[in-house]
């Protein structure tokens, strides 16, 4: 017996989601039907938690375009659920007003920054702490709109209320800089509080991303070496110093 899912009203074809149509509420991606009943031994609550899963993704996807169009005001539940042909309803099911769903957002932006980390794990540490924030600046610079949409709105990164134990374990792009400077804190290479040394830096290299991506007529010259020199003068000077916790 096959069992619907109340998550979207509709079983007709929903243009947003792919092209794809939905029957009985589930996904067809490319034709794999399979991946979701018939074609494997999945049981009901995992077909549920990965369609919820792919609808959760389907649903950040959507809103981050709408806010590209329409800006932060024009992004609403309703325009939304509009854009994706579905209920409202079916959207609170996840996420339970506007902000929450811009903070799923923002983390999801952290996540992907943190991506670009990966190379770091192997490196020397004060070496893979200098990758680290040019990769972020270097984020910004290819990734402009989505940066302005995840990490320059007050409105977003103001509700984050996370602990410093939220940053340094649970935030994947701020917890891989702490990771890298807390083992240079211990090498002896940095002085101080991780966490504030870790703070400084965050700060210096969000600071240049921003005027990067913001400053667009500024005479830099090269913004590569813009990017190399601020990273170069805030290691330098965070290593002559000693960071007390902040």
């Amino acid at each position: 017996m096959l069992v619907l899912l109340p998550l979207i009203e509709r079983a007709t074809t929903a243009s947003y989601l792919n092209k794809k149509q939905y029957t009985y509420n589930m996904v067809y991606r490319q034709g794999k039907i399979q991946s979701f009943w018939g074609g494997g031994k999945l049981t009901l609550q995992t077909r549920k938690e990965r369609y919820r899963s792919e609808l959760r993704a389907e649903t950040l996807s959507a809103a981050r375009e709408l806010i590209q169009k329409e800006g932060y005001e024009g992004l609403t539940i309703r325009k939304l659920a509009q854009r994706m042909q579905c209920s409202p309803m079916a959207l609170y099911s996840y996420f339970a007003d506007k902000q929450a769903l811009l903070i799923a957002l923002a983390l999801e932006g952290f996540e992907k920054v943190a991506k670009r980390f990966d190379s770091t794990a192997h490196r020397d540490p004060l070496t893979a702490v200098r990758r680290i924030l040019l990769d972020y600046i270097a984020y910004a610079e290819e990734n402009p709109n989505e940066y302005r949409i995840l990490f320059l709105s007050v409105e977003t990164l103001g509700e984050l209320k996370l602990s410093r134990e939220d940053l340094q374990e649970r935030n994947p792009a701020f917890g891989a800089l702490f990771k890298r400077v807390e083992t240079c804190v211990k090498a002896g290479v940095l002085q101080g509080d991780a966490f504030a040394v870790s703070t400084v830096l965050w700060t210096a290299a969000h600071g240049a991303a921003s005027l990067l991506i913001t400053a667009q007529k500024f005479p830099f010259g090269s913004r590569r070496l813009y990017a190399e020199e601020v990273v170069a003068t805030i290691l330098s000077g965070t290593q002559n110093r000693v960071i007390e916790r902040i």
